[in-house]
């Protein structure tokens, strides 16, 4: 199960108590005060993991409270700190306080840590308290609260490559022919309903990664289809595919490009200014030769390479990488 957003609440640790002790050691007269000090409250941490993909996790498990710390004691003894919290989450995991629209950290690399609640502070023992002209104080601190908190986890996928366009426009035929994903693939459209990652290897061990999303309608950003849910994957890319069904005979492949663009447009103007491949697909299907030069026109009028390929026999995928690498700084 694919799950991209979650809510959760967090709690870190209470500070605990100072204490209140004096010395009654044997042959120790007027013993003075000699109680420790609290230990400090668990914190809570958002850390990064590269194995996980989704935030599935967060939806059966939704609080995460972290130890308090422990009472101090008697013979100048701190008590133990809370143990803090450590809640993975998948790279790409925005994390938000509820309510403010702000993003609090952005999780993108393994291992990376943020501290979401801080643990209280203990109080201080009586021992603490003991001046010249007060040797004997009967009183310490109580622990501090720890910090609370509802936040919204959002995943936006890490890849360098984002393929756009329109159900049924062959985007996960040419996911599955550029890596090892294995896409659902069908001839009906929103095949897939849920973003799909896959690898694609070079040969000097080096590597970028393509998200295939489900496929965009005509008011996507506002909610029509599933795109308005994962649009969002693609704000990271380095690079936009935007694939067109050369052999769709309901409307023209221009007409078509530029119903994407304007749902980018309105999804997030920023899309536009990405790099982009504008590609024509299904070229071993017969096309509208005429039609197809209307949107090569088009596109390259306005500085948008133009590309035309069959996933499925292969046809012009060799040419197409070549270019990707290109945008990478590197040929293969």
């Amino acid at each position: 199960m694919f799950v991209d957003s979650a809510s959760i609440f967090v709690k870190s640790g209470r500070g605990g108590a100072g204490a209140v002790s004096f010395r009654r050691e044997k042959y120790v007269p007027k013993g003075g005060p000699d109680g420790g000090d609290g230990g400090r409250g668990g914190n809570v941490y958002i850390v990064g993991k590269s194995s996980l993909r989704t935030l599935v996790a967060f939806k059966y498990k939704r609080k995460f409270i972290a130890e308090n710390g422990n009472p101090g004691e008697g013979s100048l003894k701190s008590g133990a700190s809370g143990k803090d919290l450590y809640i993975f989450v998948p790279l790409g995991t925005v994390i938000y306080v509820e309510g403010k629209d702000e993003p609090i950290c952005d999780i993108v690399e393994a291992g990376q840590k943020f501290i979401v609640a801080k643990g209280g502070r203990g109080g201080k023992g009586n021992a603490f308290f003991k001046t010249s002209t007060h040797q004997a104080p009967r009183f310490s601190q109580k622990g501090e609260p720890g910090e609370e908190f509802n936040l919204k986890l959002e995943l936006k996928l890490l890849a360098d490559v984002g393929l756009v366009g329109m159900p049924n426009a062959g985007k996960s035929t040419l996911l599955a022919a550029l890596t090892r994903a294995k896409p659902k693939i069908a001839p009906y459209p929103f095949t897939t309903i849920s973003p799909i990652l896959g690898v694609v290897e070079g040969e000097k061990h080096n590597s970028f990664v393509i998200a295939d999303i489900p496929g965009l309608l005509e008011g996507a950003h506002k909610g029509v289809g599933l795109g308005d849910e994962f649009l969002k994957h693609i704000e990271r890319t380095r690079l936009l595919l935007h694939l067109v069904d050369l052999t769709d005979s309901s409307d023209s492949p221009l007409n078509r490009f530029k119903t994407i663009e304007n749902e980018l447009r309105m999804f997030n103007p920023y899309l536009l200014e990405k790099p982009k491949i504008v590609i024509g697909t299904k070229i071993d299907i017969p096309y509208s030769l005429t039609k197809e030069q209307e949107l090569r026109n088009f596109v390259e009028d306005r500085g948008i390479l133009y590309l035309h390929i069959s996933a499925a026999t292969h046809k012009g995928l060799k040419t197409l990488l070549r270019t990707i690498w290109s945008y990478f700084g590197d040929q293969k």
